[in-house]
């Protein structure tokens, strides 16, 4: 079999693979608003979104031509190293897109695809040039640069422009219609109908009609210059039907607009953006067409002008292709990750805060602030009143409160972002100015989240640094996909087979290693997320959670206290950083359950003042046991990784008892809790006074050793240190015993009382 079979095989299978990966990166586009504002289930939500899919498809059959001569010259090229060219960026484009959707950032399959275009076939064009003994300038010969830089200007733009598009027209639209929309629907309702539904048949119009298999091109010309009508007569139709449906029917058609806009979206997505998963692969097939339709052919040497002709891409391949993103939608998990990443940047509620805050993020919240101050001060009250008065928000978050599945934003929001990423993309494609979908709907979503006060004083630091966090890997999708493609194709064209082979294989292993990942970052979610979606908590829920909790951390700290101090008795390193990892971990998992008090006892039901009293005060307890954990793993860690001399023997030998001793105590510890009987809590405490006394002796003991000059300063440092942390986390832990002893007898009390009265 001919090595290049291989790499059209290799190339079909790298394909669906690319598939897989892109459509969980951007699924985010159109799925995010419709999710976000739970205008339905998530089943006819997907099911909408594939139908736009699969339609969108088979609309893909004119965009292919980037793949083959968008970005460099075909026709320069030979057979051989345009094979080199396109599995070069087959193999980065999986790895890289793969690795984004693992930490669930959004990106620009369109930019990837350009730069590793690019930097594949500046990497053959440089081997070429040396060849000949050109000069760095005959580059341009080969590359066409002016695609590359259109890309990088779209880039720039289309983020600016979006984001303050998105701001202006979401505060507009809130001015007109409130946070309680529901109230002026019967007046502007039908007007605001018709314009976004109208925007949205332009943006097919404009992104679909063009790229259509089964459009002919007369159909195509009608429809472009009858545009303005078409338009024109959708809106007052459908400002009158959606009127009736308002007035009569009384038909939330903000839910329609969502829906008819995801489907829409979703439809130009695989439209437009099909070509970055299968452009190349495709390419590829025709290139090896073509050069096995000629006999007795010099794969080096045969030229691949053909590339210049237009090529119509066959329906079959793009209805697989459309198939295989349908599948991919209903089954990614870490599509679902992309898509929390927006919504949890845009949601109009606080809570959980996946990124911390930057020097930048605190800075132009503070400028901000200034900023608004001083308009404040020159606007007239009554115009600043009237302001207040229409985003006033708080009737609105007493009914999502009463509401069983409370929503990320309201549908108002929702329409808007369909609604202005359509109009921006499709203006966009019509003047011929380069942007991505990604960047589009994005900034647009996270503008109307802040023209919607979703960012206010207790977020905005983290929205930002979430926000520049995205965009900063957009430009580094550019900077990765160039460097590593062109690394990849030096790579390729100097290690030939055996190069393709061991590319395969990291390929195949960095998807394995991500896959493993993420399932840890899910698993973690999962365990964060276990109550924080309900509306309302009962108490029973509170105290079920906090036994569970209290038996799960004191179990661990058990096991992560006695590895700290055998790693530091055997002076093993390499156990000893795993060990401050789990801490840290544990650290993490405690610091979100006190992160997230606030929402738990929004969401406890009334009357259960003593619950959420006991569960800040449980949460407070693990917070300082998994701190007492931390100060002692570290600098164990540290005495170890800086190699200052080993303990003494009689320190081992009494540090080996206290292991014991504590191991112990948290196993009646967690036997309380499981059981819920807490008879035997003076054995605990009487456990808890052991310590504390081998704690003091130990101390005595080394305060001798100090005097006598055994041990040095970094033994007593960390031996001190040691006792002290131990001797804090014993008793967070019997207060920890004893506070949910105590709530659980005034809870009996409180019963039986009940029971006589």
């Amino acid at each position: 079999m001919s090595i290049y079979l291989i790499i059209i095989i290799v190339l079909i299978l790298l394909a669906v693979s690319d598939l897989v990966v892109g459509v969980s990166n951007d699924a985010v586009n159109f799925l995010n608003s419709a999710i976000g504002s739970k205008v339905a289930s998530l089943r006819v939500i997907l099911l909408i979104a594939s139908l736009g899919v699969f339609m969108g498809a088979t609309f893909s059959s004119g965009m292919m031509e980037i793949a083959r001569s968008g970005i460099f010259h075909p026709d320069k090229f030979s057979f051989s190293e345009v094979m080199v060219i396109f599995l070069t960026v087959m193999i980065t484009d999986v790895i890289l897109l793969d690795t984004f959707n693992t930490f669930g950032f959004p990106t620009s399959t369109t930019v990837s695809l350009v730069f590793e275009l690019l930097g594949a076939s500046v990497a053959v064009s440089l081997v070429k040039i040396a060849a000949i003994s050109g000069s760095f300038s005959d580059l341009g010969n080969y590359i066409n640069s002016a695609k590359s830089l259109a890309i990088i200007s779209g880039i720039l733009t289309s983020v600016a422009i979006s984001f303050i598009v998105g701001s202006v027209a979401m505060f507009l639209t809130r001015l007109l219609f409130t946070f309680n929309y529901e109230k002026y629907m019967k007046y502007f309702g039908a007007l605001w109908s018709g314009a976004a539904i109208s925007g949205i048949v332009y943006f097919l119009l404009v992104k679909g009609a063009k790229g259509a298999s089964f459009m002919t091109p007369e159909t195509v010309n009608w429809i472009h210059t009858h545009t303005w009508q078409i338009l024109i007569g959708i809106f007052l139709l459908v400002a009158l039907l959606f009127h009736t449906l308002i007035i009569v029917f009384k038909i939330n058609v903000l839910r329609i607009i969502v829906l008819i806009g995801t489907f829409s979206i979703a439809m130009a997505f695989s439209g437009n953006d099909l070509v970055n998963f299968i452009g190349v692969p495709l390419a590829g097939l025709e290139s090896y067409k073509a050069f096995s339709s000629v006999s007795s052919s010099d794969p080096s040497g045969f030229m691949m002008t053909s590339f210049t002709e237009a090529i119509k891409t066959p329906t079959l391949f793009l209805l697989i292709a459309g198939l295989i993103m349908v599948i991919t939608l209903f089954k990614s998990k870490k599509a679902q990750t992309v898509i929390q990443t927006e919504i949890n940047l845009a949601r109009q509620d606080e809570g959980y805060e996946r990124f911390s805050s930057s020097f930048i993020s605190r800075s132009l919240v503070r400028a901000t602030v200034n900023f608004t101050r001083s308009i404040n001060r020159i606007l007239p009250k009554r115009f600043i009143i009237f302001i207040e008065r229409r985003f006033d928000q708080k009737d609105i978050k007493k009914k999502s409160l009463s509401h069983k599945e409370s929503s990320s934003f309201d549908l108002l929001r929702a329409s808007v972002n369909m609604f202005i990423s359509s109009m921006l993309i499709a203006s966009g494609t019509a003047l011929k100015l380069p942007l991505s979908t990604t960047y589009v709907t994005f900034m647009v979503a996270m503008g109307s989240s802040f023209a919607d006060r979703a960012w206010g004083r207790e977020s905005a630091v983290f929205r930002i640094t979430g926000v520049l966090s995205v965009i900063s890997g957009w430009f580094l999708t550019a900077l990765i996909a160039f460097t590593a493609s062109m690394t990849l194709a030096f790579f390729l064209h100097w290690g030939g087979v055996i190069a393709i082979f061991i590319s395969l294989a990291i390929a195949v292993f960095f998807v394995i290693r991500s896959n493993i990942t993420h399932k840890k970052i899910t698993q973690q979610k999962h365990k964060k997320d276990e109550f924080y979606d309900q509306t309302t908590i009962k108490a029973e829920n509170i105290i079920k959670k906090c036994s569970l909790t209290i038996s799960e951390t004191t179990e661990k700290a058990s096991k992560l206290f006695f590895s700290s101090i055998l790693n530091l008795i055997k002076e093993d390193r390499k156990k000893m950083k795993k060990t401050v990892k789990e801490v840290k971990e544990l650290n993490l998992q405690v610091k979100y359950l006190k992160n997230n008090v606030y929402l738990v006892l929004k969401k406890l039901e009334e009357d259960s003042f003593e619950t959420g009293q006991y569960y800040v005060q449980a949460i407070d307890y693990l917070r300082e046991i998994a701190h007492c954990l931390t100060y002692i793993s570290q600098p164990i860690f540290e005495h170890i990784d800086n190699n200052h001399p080993p303990l003494l023997r009689d320190q081992i030998k009494d540090l080996h008892n206290l292991n014991e001793e504590v191991s112990s105590f948290f196993d009646d510890i967690v036997t309380l809790f499981r059981k819920q009987n807490f008879k035997d809590i003076d054995k605990v405490i009487l456990q808890q006074r052991v310590i504390l006394d081998s704690l003091s002796k130990m101390k005595k003991k080394q305060i001798k050793l100090i005097k006598s000059e055994a041990v040095g300063t970094r033994n007593t440092i960390l031996y001190l240190n040691l006792l002290s942390e131990t001797k804090n986390l014993v008793l967070y832990a019997i207060n920890l015993v004893k506070s949910h002893r105590d709530f659980m007898e005034a809870k009996e009390r409180k019963y039986l009382d009940l029971k006589v009265l």
